[in-house]
């Protein structure tokens, strides 16, 4: 995992790591020096929530140019909870017909061709402990 994307907390969980400018009142991911909305250089590295509400998704069937992993495989926008910002990424389920509108999300670990770890966002099973907002 890349870590200036990524942050572990306490118990172990992955957490996405963004910024907020207090400036424009907006969050964003990746953590970047301006804030991509207003261009503010008030910007502060947060943890953004780790879970969230499925917005949009797809399945890609068809490997990308240098992919070596397996396809299909999931891909889409989750909105993150408490700070409505839409984050754009892999989802470990890679049906569609198995996601929903308005599906909890949450981010999760899964490893990349090779064993590498990376960020994923993972459905919440019902009865689940974390709960988007």
């Amino acid at each position: 995992m890349a870590p200036a994307l990524v942050a572990v907390d306490d118990d172990g969980r992955v957490e996405l790591v963004g910024g907020y400018s207090p400036t424009s009142g907006f969050h964003h991911f990746p953590l970047a020096e301006a804030c991509p909305y207003t261009g503010a250089d008030d910007v502060e590295p947060v943890r953004l929530p780790r879970t969230g509400r499925l917005w949009l998704w797809t399945a890609v069937t068809a490997a990308p140019p240098g992919y070596e992993g397996p396809v299909p495989y999931g891909f889409g926008i989750v909105e993150l909870a408490e700070v409505g910002l839409r984050v754009l990424g892999r989802i470990t389920e890679a049906d569609p017909a198995a996601l929903e509108l308005g599906q909890p999300m949450q981010v999760t670990v899964e490893r990349a061709p090779g064993g590498e770890p990376r960020w994923a966002f993972t459905p919440i099973d019902a009865g689940a402990g974390d709960r988007p907002s």
